[in-house]
């Protein structure tokens, strides 16, 4: 086993976008300098203008959680279903989060952004609901990875065996590629699409796999330790997550909050420290894609900082 790198820990300096926002995730850099972000307990789809106005794109059921930009320019959603608990989830209370009165069940939806309309493009695979559906990354071949993070229900005891999964954009086909895995949250592609990254929130690991093919991984056995990228030591939880043009995977993270970057080989490790201990997702914008927003959800808060390497552009974007 190769030996844990050091942490590198850094403060950049925060610029506030805007503030007021009801637990944001899944920003979208767009053309036009605004970032379309989702409030997960507004529910709704949102558009931060660069003068930190907000613009409601669309009212969203359920939990919007993760959002990509389509090929037709459509923004795809994984809705969780509204699994979590507002308080809860503030809390850190994670093992009892899940509220039975409010969960509509897990979906994947298509928005127009112009019309505000939204469309269930799938809700089950192979005839099984699907729970949680978390966070999303185009291939740019017609399709889309996602996570299903799953149901931790403290009440009952119980939490789901999750799995990482594959659909077509145009509502065709859905089919299940990696199972089981642990709550998986943050998904992603290497700069040249050969390498799929997940992270799982509650184990603090950074996973990866070799894409075969269009939606297809290659076989790996179990127990091969390379599957690990990365994982933290103590008390660290995992989100979403945002591949940069070096490949270093850069994934939010909670507690400890602020965004831990890892080089594409696993031996250096920085620590962008943003002082949110939900510190939730990042995306990155602007003309030289150097400018990384990162939604802070314990304060409500749109912030960008300046990457000290160019993000990935995303297929689509």
């Amino acid at each position: 086993m190769e030996p844990v790198p050091d942490t590198v820990t850094l403060t950049p300096e925060l610029i506030e976008i805007t503030d007021g926002l009801a637990f944001p995730e899944g920003p979208i850099a767009m053309s036009d300098g605004s970032v379309i972000l989702v409030e997960m307990f507004g529910p709704r789809l949102t558009r931060v203008l660069p003068d930190g106005s907000t613009q409601t794109v669309a009212e969203i059921d359920g939990g919007p959680n993760g959002a990509a930009l389509g090929p037709d320019g459509a923004i795809y959603l994984c809705n969780n279903g509204g699994c979590f608990t507002p308080a809860e989830v503030m809390g850190l209370t994670f093992p009892g989060h899940f509220d039975s009165g409010r969960y509509i069940g897990g979906r994947i939806q298509r928005v127009d952004v112009d019309t505000g309309d939204v469309t269930d493009l799938y809700t089950e695979c192979a005839g099984r609901p699907l729970r949680a559906p978390n966070d999303i990354v185009m291939d740019g071949q017609g399709g889309f990875w996602f996570t299903d993070h799953g149901i931790r229900d403290g009440v009952a005891r119980t939490s789901d065996m999750s799995s990482i999964l594959y659909a077509r954009v145009d509502g065709s086909e859905i089919r299940e590629v990696v199972f089981p895995v642990d709550a998986p949250n943050g998904i992603g592609l290497s700069p040249d699409g050969s390498t799929l990254y997940w992270a799982e929130t509650h184990t603090g690991r950074i996973f990866r796999r070799t894409v075969s093919a269009v939606g297809e991984l290659a076989a790996s056995p179990p127990l091969d330790p390379t599957l690990v990228l990365h994982g933290l030591p103590g008390h660290q939880l995992l989100d979403s997550l945002a591949v940069d043009a070096e490949g270093w995977v850069c994934v939010a993270t909670l507690i400890n909050g602020g965004i831990t970057a890892v080089s594409p080989d696993g031996s250096r490790v920085e620590h962008h420290a943003t002082g949110d201990v939900l510190t939730t997702n990042i995306c990155f914008g602007g003309d030289d894609l150097r400018t990384a927003y990162i939604t802070l959800s314990s304060t409500g808060r749109l912030v960008s900082i300046r990457w000290p390497r160019a993000g990935l552009r995303l297929a689509h974007q």
